[in-house]
């Protein structure tokens, strides 16, 4: 949905708000006024979430319960429609009927809520000081969001161990060398790297590290400029460069034949066949293949695109946001206070198997593939957000144009080109300042 169309849709529900934001409802059953206290002097918070995001551990009762106990604030939960979770808060927004704490992306919040406007600023909680890596959980150089973890889910080449150990492969630093291992993979009969296009986001995995690999490097000031549109997303050669690299390992002969109708669902499967041995992909696919066969080893490299890149990293979801109109401001900060708590925050670690974000809070023993990930990119610092965390709108005309490359019908260039357009439309229709 554009953003025109999405003012449509807030107005429209604005009309109705009080019939949306009771359809919404409440994970509890207790039916006190949010809005008051009960007569023992009690203060309810409400906490809105996507109904498919029930299983957060934030909103864990037995953690909504001793936070309870400790603090007399109630948590309601406000749950929302999986489908409708963006409109339906931004309607809530709008109208001030604002909840004192959501859970959302931050990625999302920056292009669905309009995040600078919307959300506080958070750079002065107690909690701040004890995090080990801020970026996570920052946007225009200030922390809006709250989590427990780092791992924001790591994208780059997703890689068969195995294979690469029998056939004497080492992991390629730079893209020639990376070529030259899709050689003896191919000549070893097996498909070098599965590409799944026909899910036109997959074909963004690739440049969104490369573009934010070379920005942080050479121009750190980059996404800044074209947010601004001091510059064009034509003005890079080297991100045509960077296209050019993934449409080679295609046009060499390096992937499965029928990349525009291959889907992202196949993918588990080729892996577990021992079809293929490489994709541009997130480590959240090794676990999928672990699930279904513990014997395959499978690890993550980074997107070789120039010499020593590093990781990418996605935008970590599930983070909690307090809004700028929160009713409860101070009980809201509290939760987050609590949940930070060193013994709160390690629980919550232990149980999901997080890779802590505090520095006082140790990370559990993790499975072998993400402890690689941790101590090969994460600890010495060589991850970089992927371009999707420094996106003010949607993406989805760029993986369409993306796409396109691959049926035949735009360059390198002209796929940048008509990025451009696009993007200034979309930033203009959003009220974006120099557009």
């Amino acid at each position: 949905m554009n953003y025109k169309m999405k003012r449509m849709a807030i107005t429209m529900i604005a009309g109705l708000i009080s019939v949306s934001l009771s359809a919404c409802g409440s994970g509890n059953s207790k039916s006190e006024d949010s809005s008051s206290n009960d007569n023992g002097g009690k203060v309810t918070i409400e906490l809105a979430i996507s109904k498919s995001s029930q299983d957060s551990a934030f909103v864990a009762q037995d953690l909504l319960d001793e936070f309870e106990a400790k603090t007399n604030i109630h948590v309601n939960l406000q749950l929302l429609p999986a489908e409708q979770t963006a409109t339906v808060l931004q309607t809530k927004l709008a109208v001030n009927e604002t909840p004192d704490i959501i859970q959302y992306n931050l990625a999302s919040a920056t292009t669905d809520l309009n995040l600078e406007r919307n959300f506080e600023i958070l750079d002065n909680e107690p909690w701040v000081s004890r995090l080990l890596n801020k970026d996570v959980l920052s946007a225009s150089g200030h922390v809006y969001s709250f989590h427990v973890s780092q791992d924001t889910g790591m994208q780059g080449v997703v890689y068969n161990k195995d294979m690469f150990k029998e056939l004497g492969l080492s992991i390629p630093q730079n893209f020639e060398e990376f070529l030259a291992v899709c050689e003896k993979i191919k000549a070893s009969g097996i498909t070098p790297v599965f590409m799944p296009f026909k899910d036109n986001w997959a074909a963004n995995i690739w440049p969104a590290a490369a573009f934010a690999d070379y920005a942080a490097k050479n121009d750190p000031t980059l996404f800044d400029d074209l947010n601004a549109n001091r510059k064009k997303w034509t003005d890079i050669p080297e991100f045509a460069t960077f296209l050019q690299q993934q449409y080679d390992v295609y046009a060499k002969g390096y992937t499965n034949t029928d990349i525009l109708s291959d889907s992202y669902d196949m993918a588990v499967g080729k892996f577990l066949n021992k079809e293929v041995a490489m994709m541009f992909m997130g480590d959240w696919l090794i676990e999928n293949v672990a699930e279904k066969d513990p014997s395959i080893h499978l690890g993550l490299f980074a997107i070789p695109s120039s010499e020593g890149a590093s990781l990418g990293a996605s935008p970590l979801g599930g983070q909690l946001f307090i809004p700028k109109k929160a009713k409860h401001m101070t009980e809201a900060k509290q939760f987050l206070d609590f949940v930070a708590s060193k013994e709160v925050a390690q629980k919550i670690v232990d149980q999901q198997g997080y890779v802590s974000n505090f520095n006082d809070v140790t990370t559990p023993k993790l499975p072998d593939y993400k402890q690689e990930i941790v101590d090969q990119y994460i600890t010495p610092q060589k991850t970089v957000l992927t371009t999707d965390a420094y996106m003010l709108v949607d993406r989805s005309e760029l993986y369409r144009s993306l796409q396109d490359q691959f049926a035949g019908g735009k360059t390198p260039e002209e796929v940048l080109a008509d990025w451009n357009d696009k993007f200034n439309q979309l930033m203009k229709d959003k009220g974006i300042a120099g557009f």
